[in-house]
């Protein structure tokens, strides 16, 4: 297993660094798509060995080379604004191939879409909650099913329908870890309200774009983009080309009894580092010193912390635990470096949200979901660290965070030249939040601290060596931060129910 493991590592950190090091060499320039070559060529590496399916590796591998070369043939830039969207195109398209191709999973997308409207009175009620910011900081396209996400919704609706299981996992996968169009719960709904309907006229523009995503996804996707100005490139044409280049890998997956669930999860989760990882809008935030400096030390936390354990794991799992619990740990570390702590921060931003709900009613869907990834990442660490701290009891020795039988490698962080000199970004005597407020930057934006590219690498992996089994979303506890210290939402959770 050691080579699996090894492979696992370097393929991941291989996605990581042609992120890292591109952000790096190109901060403050202008984004072309040119610059995301680095990580083409790393996705262009991953391969299939021993029990792994090749099916599973060529929908990661195939849907990055389409994206990245059908955005090539449309645009030769993305604006910021439009960034966000680009890993929205690929699920509508697989969910679309799936239905055209299996006429019984297409009755049951449709069953599903028919037992949205007869679940309307609990779309109201989610709707209605959701615009009030009654469950609190939510991330509406969580890959768990946390209260107030999409995939809670579309969990709570798969449970009045009568369908086939294993089409209910999939439908409930496309739209957690695969992303089904760009739309997330209670958007139309708040909208509407605010612009003067009633909650019963709100409530029916909420169950019709459910529906309309699954019943077309295509179109629904196009729509939206027109809606919100999409400018950067034509989605129809993208969407219409990615069909043609992706349609045999998908066949070709079918064809080896891979899960519809990952069939619809993996083609999308895996592409977002072109033109929106590697962006402009990356380019931009990475021009302040302290940021790049923090994503560069918390990437060399994980690598080593990876590395160190090769001859030590018991479970692939492990490898993607350690790589997550490594993270979550340095970037906590470096917020206790200015005498803060995760507890600290999401008593902060939580109460920051439901005044942001006050102030902006009709915020976005999507406002605070990466502040929850980031509180979620930091309170993971802070356990971590709190643990280390009271085993090492004042101990002259290196503080070491287990991630179960696994050492954190905290020591890239002090190894940072920036890091460790503050004061050369602030007045000097008085540089005691400068890597603070840097961490507040990257809450808007951790996906590279959480890190997406390490983790959708290293879960194609794993899907390729359980490829029969639904893997998303993720059926256990997710300990969210909010949850554990401030907003008691548990029973409002799915994942005890999840199908």
């Amino acid at each position: 297993m050691r080579e699996l493991y090894e492979k696992m590592i370097n393929e991941a950190m291989a996605a990581q660094r042609a992120d890292v090091e591109t952000v790096k060499a190109k901060r403050g320039q202008k984004f072309v798509l040119a610059d995301t070559k680095p990580y083409i060529d790393a996705v262009r590496g991953m391969t299939a060995i021993g029990d792994q399916s090749r099916a599973v590796i060529d929908l990661h591998k195939n849907s990055v080379i389409s994206h990245a070369e059908v955005l090539q043939s449309l645009t030769t830039t993305v604006r910021p604004e439009d960034d966000p969207f680009v890993e929205h195109y690929q699920t509508p398209v697989v969910l679309d191939i799936l239905k055209s191709q299996d006429e019984a999973f297409a009755k049951s997308v449709d069953a599903f879409t028919k037992a949205i409207a007869d679940t309307e009175a609990r779309i109201g009620l989610e709707a209605v909650r959701r615009y009030g910011g009654f469950y609190g900081p939510t991330c509406v396209v969580d890959f768990a099913l946390i209260p107030g996400s999409t995939s809670n919704v579309v969990n709570r609706v798969l449970q009045k329908t009568d369908i086939p299981v294993e089409h209910k996992r999939a439908i409930l996968a496309a739209k957690s870890w695969g992303m089904n169009t760009s739309y997330g719960f209670g958007e139309f709904f708040a909208h509407a309200l605010e612009e003067g309907a009633t909650p019963g006229e709100a409530t029916a523009k909420e169950v019709e774009i459910m529906q309309r995503i699954y019943r077309d996804p295509i179109e629904a996707q196009a729509e939206l983009m027109d809606a919100a100005g999409m400018s950067s490139f034509d989605p129809r044409k993208y969407m219409a080309e990615y069909r043609r280049r992706m349609e045999p890998t998908v066949r070709a997956a079918v064809d080896d009894g891979v899960h519809y669930a990952n069939i619809l999860t993996v083609p999308a989760y895996s592409v977002g580092d072109v033109a929106h990882h590697i962006a402009q809008s990356t380019f931009n935030m990475c021009k302040d010193d302290v940021v790049m400096a923090i994503i560069e030390a918390v990437t060399g936390v994980m690598e080593s912390s990876l590395k160190n354990s090769l001859d030590a794991y018991k479970s692939y799992w492990d490898v993607l635990s350690l790589a997550t619990g490594a993270s979550a740990a340095a970037t906590e570390y470096i917020l206790e470096l200015d005498a803060l702590n995760a507890p600290m921060v999401v008593d902060l931003l939580t109460k920051r949200f439901h005044n942001y709900v006050v102030c902006y009613p009709a915020r976005g869907a999507a406002a605070e979901l990466h502040n929850c990834d980031f509180m979620d990442m930091i309170y993971r660490g802070w356990k971590l660290i709190d643990k280390a701290r009271k085993y090492r009891n004042g101990a002259d020795e290196t503080l070491t965070p287990m991630v179960g039988k696994y050492p954190v490698d905290l020591s890239p962080i002090h190894a940072n030249e920036v890091l460790m000199n503050p004061q050369w970004y602030a007045y000097p005597a008085c540089a005691i939040t400068v890597r603070f407020s840097a961490l507040m930057r990257l809450a808007d934006y951790p996906c590279l601290l959480t890190s997406e590219p390490v983790t959708a690498t290293m879960m194609t992996n794993i899907i390729a060596l359980e490829k029969e089994t639904a893997a998303a979303p993720v059926r256990a506890c997710k300990n969210c931060a909010t949850t554990s210290l401030v907003d008691q939402r548990q029973r409002y959770c799915q994942w005890k129910e999840a199908i």
